[in-house]
């Protein structure tokens, strides 16, 4: 489905992209730094606290995007020796000339990550794809409030949706209920936003929150626990 808005690539802060909507003030990752607010939010407060307790991960994201969080993940599922199942939610997948452009690969420490990161964005969707050994893809191309997901399956919850400006249906009550009662209890969802709100309206679909700090750029971050 074609996206109802306009996206430019700009460089953040660490060199590495992200897309901005134009006219709209959102961007699909910090402008303080794409790359390293990725790693901070999502694998260090999120797939990095799960590790070292499971060997294999039920990965869910909200919001695929420019794919940035896939390729960390996949990255370091290998050093872990993880199996990881990804599923990703994405109702306006990036073009071709858009994904193409993109700067990630070439600033991975782990060189030739050009034909991964292609297969991510190029592989079918609504289907399980092996992107690597151990590494399942199944890209839905829908939003939250319209995915099938199984009940008490995933691990781990990367939402990264746009803010609750842009998309103020999707940090509600009735969707934290959703994704909670599709977590296993233990479960982390790790998030960019600290917005009350937000807060408040996890914690009243079961979840435990805990304040971290955040990348340059950013006070603070959410990592909630399901209970």
């Amino acid at each position: 489905m074609e996206a109802p808005f306009q996206r430019r690539i700009v460089k953040t802060a660490d060199g590495s992209h992200t897309l901005e909507l134009v006219g709209m003030d959102e961007h699909y990752h910090s402008t303080f730094g794409a790359l390293q607010e990725s790693r901070h939010v999502f694998i260090k407060a999120g797939m990095l606290a799960l590790t070292e307790k499971n060997s294999v991960l039920h990965v869910l994201e909200v919001g695929f995007g420019t794919g940035l969080n896939a390729l960390l993940t996949l990255l370091e599922a290998e050093k872990a020796n993880l199996k990881v199942f990804y599923h990703a939610l994405e109702p306006f997948p990036l073009q071709r000339e858009e994904y193409e452009r993109l700067n990630y690969p070439a600033l991975m420490e782990e060189k030739d990550q050009e034909e991964t990161f292609m297969k991510f964005h190029e592989s079918e969707w609504d289907k399980d794809i092996e992107i690597s050994p151990g590494f399942t893809l199944r890209k839905e191309s829908s939003g939250l409030g319209e995915a099938n997901l199984r009940a008490g399956f995933f691990h781990l919850v990367y939402f990264d949706a746009f803010g609750p400006d842009t998309q103020p249906e999707l940090w509600t009550q009735p969707m934290f209920e959703k994704v909670s009662l599709a977590m296993k209890a233990g479960g982390i969802l790790t998030t960019y936003c600290a917005k009350g709100s937000v807060k408040r309206a996890m914690k009243a679909s079961g979840f435990d929150i805990e304040k971290l700090p955040g990348p340059p750029g950013k006070r603070e971050i959410t990592r909630a626990i399901k209970r």
